[in-house]
C-alpha cells in the first residue's frame, strides 16, 4: 500500500511484497480486505468472485468512480506543489549560479567551476549530475541549449547544500540563514511526496506554498507584502489564471473571505475605493473610521453607495431574512452616520462621496485599486441569507499581471454595473 492509501496488486513471491505465508496476506502478501479509506486499483481473487465462479481467473481492473476521484485529487495536488517546486528550484538556481560563479569559473573554466565549488563533500553527487547531462545530450532530452550546464541538473537539495557551504559568500545578499533553511526544509516534505508519486495531504500542500511564497520574497523574487498588492499573484494563478476569466478565489461565505484576506490587507494602501451595497458592513465595521480617514488623506478616492434606508426596497430585504419592522433601515441609517462623520473630518472632503439608491438590490461590491493592482470582492444577495453567509467572490483586475481576457472579465462587469447605478443614485448631504 502506498502513503496515499491506493492498492496495488500484489506480484509473485520473487517480487516485492514478501512470501505467500506473509502476515495478512494471501499469496504473494496479498492484503486479505481494504483498509478503511484506501482506493483499490485493482481488485484480487476475492473481490473478481468466489473459486472456479466466474470473474475468478484474472484480475479486476476497473476503477469505481472513487477511484477515479481520489486519482484527480492527488493529480492536482501534486501538480499544483510541482509548480512552485520549479518555481523555487529555478531561482535558487539563478542565485547559486550568480554568486557562485564570478568566483570559481575564472579559475577552474567552463563547468569544471560546478565540480569545484562542490568540493570532496559534494563530489559523488556533482559527478551524478555531469553523468545524467551526459546521457541527455546523447539521448537528445536537451532542448534548450541554455540548460546544457551542469548546474542545470543539481537537484533542490544539491543547490540547498552549494548554499550552505559556501555561506558567507550569501550573506551580503541575505539576512537570515535559518529563514532558508527552515523553508526548504518544509518544502523537502512534499517534493519527497512528488517526486515518488504518493498521496499529497491538503495541509502539507498549503504548508508548501506558505514556505515557498515566503522563500521567494527572501530570495528576492517576490513583487511585494501581501498588504501592498492585496493578493499576491501566485504561480499557479500566473500559469492558469485566464481560464476562469479574473476571478482568484471563491468562499462559501464572508467569515472564510476574512480568513485570508483581512480587511487591512483589502483596504490598506488603496488608491481608489467604489463600494455598492445595502450597509457596506464589510467596509464599515471592519475598517475603523480613524484608518478611513489616514487612507483618504493620503491620496484615496473612496465612493460609497448605500442603499436607501428609507425606501421600499429595505423593507422588502427585512421581509425576506424575517427581521423585524425598521432592525435593517436603522442598521443602514447607523452605517451612513459613521461614514458621514468620516467625512466630516477630512480636509478636503470631496474626496469622500457618500450616495444612496433606491432600486433593489442585486449585489455588493467592494471594487479596490492600488498603484499596482486591483481587487474586487463581490456577493449576490440571496433571499434568505445574511450577507455575511452569501458566497463571495473575490476578482483580480486593473495593473500589471491581470490575466489576458481582462477586458471581458467579470471586475471590469462589476465596475461597469457601479458606474451605472452612481448616475442614478442620489448624494447624502
Amino acid at each position: 500500500m502506498s502513503s496515499g492509501g491506493l492498492e496495488l496488486p500484489p506480484g509473485d513471491s520473487s517480487h516485492e511484497g514478501g512470501p505467500a505465508d506473509a502476515p495478512g496476506g494471501g499469496p504473494g502478501g496479498a492484503p486479505t480486505g481494504i483498509a478503511a479509506g484506501a482506493v483499490s486499483l485493482a481488485g484480487g481473487p476475492a473481490e473478481a468472485g468466489s473459486a472456479g465462479g466466474p470473474g475468478s481467473a484474472g484480475a479486476e481492473l476497473d476503477w469505481s468512480a472513487e477511484a477515479w476521484g481520489e486519482v484527480r485529487t492527488r493529480a492536482q495536488r501534486a501538480g499544483r506543489a510541482y509548480i512552485w517546486l520549479n518555481l523555487i528550484e529555478q531561482r535558487l538556481r539563478s542565485v547559486v549560479g550568480a554568486v557562485l560563479r564570478p568566483i570559481y569559473e575564472p579559475v577552474h573554466g567552463g563547468d569544471d567551476w560546478v565540480v569545484a565549488a562542490a568540493g570532496p563533500a559534494g563530489q559523488e553527487w556533482v559527478q551524478r549530475a555531469v553523468a545524467v547531462r551526459e546521457v541527455s545530450r546523447r539521448k537528445g532530452y536537451l532542448l534548450d541549449s541554455a540548460d546544457d550546464n551542469v548546474l542545470s541538473f543539481l537537484t533542490l537539495p544539491q543547490l540547498r547544500e552549494l548554499m550552505v557551504q559556501h555561506w558567507p559568500c550569501f550573506e551580503p545578499y541575505f539576512d537570515d540563514r535559518r529563514e532558508i533553511e527552515l523553508a526548504l526544509d518544509e518544502l523537502e516534505v512534499t517534493r519527497n511526496v512528488v517526486s515518488r508519486n504518493r498521496a499529497l495531504s491538503r495541509p502539507v500542500l498549503e504548508q508548501a506554498e506558505r514556505a515557498s511564497a515566503r522563500l521567494l520574497e527572501v530570495l528576492g523574487a517576490s513583487a511585494g507584502s501581501p498588504s501592498a498588492d492585496r493578493l499576491p499573484i501566485d504561480a499557479v494563478e500566473d500559469l492558469v489564471g485566464d481560464r476562469y476569466a479574473d476571478v482568484i478565489s471563491v468562499h462559501p461565505d464572508r467569515v472564510r473571505l476574512q480568513r485570508q484576506l483581512p480587511a487591512e490587507d483589502l483596504f490598506g494602501g488603496a488608491r481608489r475605493l467604489d463600494a455598492i451595497g445595502i450597509g457596506l458592513n464589510l467596509l464599515v465595521q471592519n475598517f475603523s473610521g480613524r484608518r478611513l480617514v489616514r487612507l483618504t488623506e493620503a491620496g484615496c478616492r473612496v465612493r460609497l453607495l448605500f442603499l436607501n434606508p428609507a425606501s421600499s426596497a429595505v423593507k422588502r430585504r427585512e421581509r425576506e431574512l424575517g427581521l423585524r419592522k425598521g432592525e435593517l433601515s436603522r442598521s443602514v441609517e447607523m452605517n451612513i452616520l459613521h461614514v458621514r462623520r468620516v467625512r466630516a473630518g477630512l480636509r478636503d472632503p470631496s474626496r469622500f462621496e457618500i450616495h444612496v439608491f433606491d432600486e433593489t438590490p442585486r449585489f455588493t461590491a467592494y471594487l479596490v485599486e492600488g498603484n499596482s493592482s486591483g481587487i474586487a470582492v463581490v456577493q449576490s444577495y440571496l433571499r434568505r441569507a445574511r450577507g455575511m453567509e452569501s458566497p463571495v467572490l473575490v476578482l483580480r483586475g486593473g495593473g500589471r499581471g491581470v490575466p489576458k481576457d481582462a477586458d471581458h472579465g467579470l471586475f471590469t462587469t462589476y465596475r461597469e454595473e457601479f458606474e451605472s447605478m452612481w448616475e442614478d443614485s442620489r448624494p447624502v448631504s
